[in-house]
Parts: structure tokens; sequence; C-alpha cells
């Protein structure tokens, strides 16, 4: 583990497993869990869509807002939004506090599992997934520590992820 980067950070896009393995790894490595998203929604009253509806710049402020927020938080588990990268800013202060995994998954595969009526950039389902995959993976890839595969059982990503940040 990185003695001065306490926190383990998941990047990835919607629905790559971030909130489901983090929530896991948490308990098992006796860690809070944060869920960047639902801090937001917190701060703002009103649910992620809702927050779009005044626009994705508004949002990333808000997202950048809470991620500096985070900046003094220590041994926790935290799984940011998919769009987290989109800003050098938040991206530079969770390089500062912790280990940044991308959990990496294929567009097939989260379109099985994810509702995208829930997720507003991925209304138009396989074309706005690609689309924004295309664009981000460069992003992702280059902010992250450690890329992991979330293409097997649950547990054994999960089991990747908890010997990658102990590694």
């Amino acid at each position: 583990m990185y003695s001065d980067k306490s926190n383990l950070i998941l990047i990835g896009m919607p629905g790559c497993g971030k909130s489901t393995i983090g929530k896991r790894a948490a308990r098992i490595m006796k860690m809070d869990f944060i869920d960047v998203d639902k801090l937001i929604e917190e701060k703002e009253g009103m649910t992620i869509s809702d927050i779009f509806l005044r626009g994705e710049d508004y949002f990333r402020e808000v997202e950048t807002s809470v991620i500096s927020d985070l900046s003094l938080v220590k041994n926790s588990v935290i799984s940011t939004g998919g769009g987290v990268i989109k800003r050098d800013v938040n991206m530079k202060i969770l390089k500062g506090i912790g280990m940044i995994v991308f959990v990496n998954r294929s567009v097939e595969d989260i379109l099985t599992d994810i509702d995208t009526e829930s997720r507003p950039l991925l209304n138009n389902r396989l074309e706005a997934l690609l689309r924004l995959y295309n664009e981000r993976i460069v992003l992702y890839k280059r902010y992250s520590d450690i890329e992991l595969m979330n293409n097997k059982s649950f547990d054994e990503v999960l089991s990747q992820v908890i010997s990658s940040y102990k590694g």
C-alpha cells in the first residue's frame, strides 16, 4: 500500500462496477466507502439526472467541489462518477490522496447490467456508451495507477482490486 495514499479510488465508465466493487472492498478492508455521486446528490438535494438538467458544466462544477472536499479523507474506498476524469483538477486532487484503479469493462457487458434511463449521458444506449468510452478511455488510462478488467467473476475482480491496493 502507498504509505502517503491511504485511499483506494475507483474510476471507470458508468456501469463498470465501481460502486459494487467499492462497497465490498471497503467492508473487507475495514475502510469507509464514499460514493461521489451520492455526495453530489446530497449536496444538491436532487438526483444526478436532475442536476444534469442544469447542464453538464454545472454538474462538473459541483463534482469538482465535492472532490475538493475529499482532500482530507483517509482510509476510504472512493467510487467516482464516470466523468470525473474530464477535469484535470479532479484527478490531481484524487492522485494526491490515493491509489487510482481504473475498472475497465467492455461496453457490451456494461449494457447488459445498467439502467440507462437513470444515467443522463447514456440515453441513446449503445451509441452513447461507445462514444463516451472512446472519448474517455485515454483519460482513464492516463490517470490510473492500475487498470483492471472487470471480465471475470465478481469475487475474482474484487480480489484483484484488493490485492492491487495492498500490493
